[in-house]
């Protein structure tokens, strides 16, 4: 009798960088996978590193694509984040909290170790619903397109493996 498909879920800390060249990767070679970010807001780098570009998780990728083109073009151009976005509207509308979503995963993968933390205190604070087990890894990726990409390639041979 065939299994259920791995059931994955992918989190970082604004569902932007790491988690969504996770999803992308993964989603590519067929895995069923969703991607979130456990912030209380979504954050991307600005003109300063005291000046990020703050957006609501109701933001839509391709809202914060325009409104960063607005801003300032070349500098969004040049540090990939509107790159980023574009990639992001491809897989899905917009930015989700992983908080807000009740459903239900076999594995669950973060991207850093404060996320990690956050992930298990809510899954800790849920009502028991279903009393499926789930698995939640780290896998410390830090907040950059190399790393991210490189960081992708190894939650699906992790993925892969399970």
């Amino acid at each position: 009798m065939p299994s259920a498909p791995l059931r994955v879920a992918v989190v970082c800390s604004s569902n932007q960088n790491r988690s969504m060249e996770a999803h992308n990767i993964l989603s590519k070679r067929g895995f069923s996978v969703r991607s979130f970010g456990t912030g209380t807001h979504v954050k991307l780098p600005g003109p300063a590193p005291d000046k990020p570009n703050v957006y609501d998780f109701k933001t839509t990728y391709d809202q914060m694509y325009n409104d960063l083109l607005r801003k300032d073009k070349e500098l969004y151009t040049q540090n990939g984040i509107l790159h980023m976005l574009d990639r992001n509207k491809r897989i899905k509308p917009r930015p989700e909290r992983f908080q807000n979503c009740k459903d239900v995963f076999d594995l669950i993968l973060t991207c850093e170790e404060r996320v990690y933390d956050q992930v298990v205190e809510d899954l800790n604070s849920r009502e028991q619903e279903t009393c499926q087990p789930v698995h939640v890894i780290n896998v410390d990726i830090q907040d950059n397109h190399e790393e991210a990409t490189l960081g992708a390639f190894l939650i699906c041979e992790l993925c892969q493996c399970v």
